[in-house]
């Protein structure tokens, strides 16, 4: 059965290797016990990234991005996905100098919402994402609404996503300020809620979290199989429709 080859630049390694073996997983359900798609992986260290980062220096993070883009694409990826919500903050402003169309997260959950009819949605995520445009932008010009914590628990969660999460580390604590959080979002009106930093499906998940969960991680992995699987014809470069 011939596939789409699917690029996978992480920016994470926990965010990556949960999208790679989800896709795996993913592409066993269609095409039966050990086959998936053609896989490519680019893990380019994040640590090079993050003064970048802290200092909004966006131009050399767009350029550890395109490496590992670049990998994935030399090697036979037809599309790529980042499993990583902050980094598209950056590959929104570089989709079209890249030489492979790409899959994008926020345009994979906000389909996914709308296929639940849900109009009040609650987003998770570093201070980037939650502060930023990227999934706003996505997200309300279909009409939906878009509601995140206070301040002080933006931080929290801001801090435990690189202080623990990303590293592998997963705290009782850290799990209860993450429910907190979904509950308090609740209270204010949001009907789910995104969790919008690849490594949050770590440890929230349907049977504990108070509100129906958007799952990016799982959700773009879970598109770029149906994609690869798909007689649809890619873009030169940009994004791809999320259908």
């Amino acid at each position: 059965m011939m596939t789409k080859k699917i690029g996978i630049c992480a920016h994470s390694y926990e965010g990556g290797s949960l999208c790679f073996i989800t896709a795996c997983r993913e592409g066993a359900k269609v095409m039966g016990p050990h086959m998936h798609p053609n896989i490519i992986l680019s893990a380019i260290p994040m640590g090079l990234s993050m003064n970048a980062w802290e200092s909004d220096n966006y131009e050399e993070i767009a350029e550890h991005l395109r490496t590992g883009i670049n990998q994935t694409a030399k090697s036979g990826a037809d599309f790529f996905v980042c499993p990583d919500n902050t980094a598209h903050i950056v590959l929104e402003q570089t989709i079209h100098e890249l030489p492979i169309p790409g899959l994008h997260i926020a345009e994979v959950v906000g389909q996914e919402i709308m296929n639940h009819n849900w109009k009040k949605v609650g987003l998770l995520g570093t201070k980037w994402t939650m502060n930023g445009k990227v999934y706003p932008n996505a997200l309300e010009r279909n009409g939906l609404f878009v509601l995140t914590p206070d301040e002080s628990t933006k931080q929290k969660i801001n801090d435990s996503i690189f202080d623990e999460l990303c590293q592998g580390v997963f705290n009782r604590k850290t799990t209860a300020l993450f429910l907190d959080a979904i509950a308090d979002l609740k209270r204010k009106g949001a009907e789910c809620v995104i969790l919008g930093c690849t490594e949050i499906p770590l440890i929230i998940n349907p049977d504990n979290s108070p509100l129906p969960i958007l799952d990016s991680t799982r959700l773009l992995s879970k598109y770029a199989v149906k994609l690869a699987l798909s007689q649809i014809e890619l873009p030169h470069n940009g994004w791809i429709k999320a259908s």
